[in-house]
């Protein structure tokens, strides 16, 4: 995702967790005055000419960048593979890159990068790359449409090129388990895909609850959009509140991870997400939006494979509260 000057996205624990000292008290309460039926299920896609409508001004309110063709990795990621998905709907490839684990595997994790001009080159700096496959996991990077070598996206919501990207995954992982990271955008648009489709385990950095109510806060120069948005494309709306897709993730174990300090993705908000959907979280203290892996990528990495290995060893035993996390 781009810089808080310039971006438009900058997006309970049951379970013991390594985090950062002097974590403030965050209410667990709602903050949105919402209620949400679990039993009510996900909000339906909006029809499709609503959906390609609210795309195409999503894009135009969102902020400008020139894209970015990104070189190859770094020599200390190798090995790995650069190579093109081929979208199941509509035209055009998403340009990918696989990282092997090192040593014998144990899942395979779909990382989403935020709205940045690098795109997936995102992920070749703090670190989690190495921890992933480090610890025993191949990795999937993909720019989504628009971003890097992807071809654009105008139709449909992004959520259906992390779909994309996960059935490669899951084709290239075979048996393994597969989970998901997402950072900011890229852990906002899995939502949609998550409560529609399972995972072992859901990691997600900066994720704010609704990209349109943001917007308002951050950038209120779009109200009249905004105002749009929630009275006109009502289907859309709904479907991109994250407060009713949280319930609904089919996920093992997940986990949030924010900052204290982020003044777009409010930290009360993350622990409502993580509430909702029966999850863990993590604050940060001293970050900004996309500063949480800057400031405590120790805890931060520590806190993701936790998660992870929560889903897999649910998996095993049948519940998740018995596990003890160090």
């Amino acid at each position: 995702m781009m810089q808080q000057a310039s971006s438009w996205f900058s997006a309970l624990s049951q379970l013991p967790a390594k985090r950062p000292s002097q974590r403030p008290e965050i209410s667990r309460k709602s903050t949105s005055g919402l209620r949400f039926d679990p039993a009510g299920g996900p909000p339906s896609r909006p029809a499709a000419r609503q959906e390609m409508l609210a795309n195409r001004l999503f894009l135009a309110l969102s902020p400008r960048f020139k894209a970015t063709r990104q070189g190859m990795p770094s020599r200390t990621l190798e090995p790995y593979e650069r190579f093109d998905i081929e979208r199941s709907q509509g035209r055009g490839k998403l340009s990918a890159t696989w990282y092997p684990a090192i040593g014998t595997a144990r899942g395979a994790v779909l990382l989403v990068h935020p709205w940045i001009q690098w795109g997936q080159g995102y992920f070749e700096r703090r670190g989690r790359l190495g921890a992933l496959r480090a610890a025993g996991y191949h990795a999937l990077t993909f720019d989504m449409g628009g971003f890097g070598g992807s071809s654009p996206v105008a139709s449909a919501f992004y959520d259906r090129d992390i779909e994309d990207a996960l059935a490669e995954l899951r084709r290239r992982a075979v048996d393994l388990p597969v989970h998901l990271w997402g950072v900011s955008s890229g852990g906002y648009w899995a939502h949609p895909l998550l409560s529609r489709v399972a995972v072992e385990g859901a990691v997600f950095e900066d994720v704010p609850q609704h990209l349109i109510d943001w917007s308002s806060r951050m950038a209120p120069w779009g109200k009249p959009c905004y105002a749009f948005f929630r009275h006109v494309l009502t289907g859309a709306y709904r479907f991109m509140d994250l407060r009713r897709h949280a319930p609904h993730l089919d996920v093992r174990s997940v986990g949030y991870i924010g900052g204290e300090r982020d003044r777009g993705v409010l930290p009360v908000e993350t622990c409502e997400l993580a509430r909702l959907a029966e999850g863990r979280y993590l604050l940060v203290p001293e970050a900004d939006h996309l500063e949480a892996i800057k400031k405590g990528a120790e805890d931060v990495i520590a806190f993701a494979l936790e998660t992870l290995e929560l889903a897999e060893r649910s998996d095993s035993t049948g519940t998740e509260t018995e596990i003890a996390v160090a």
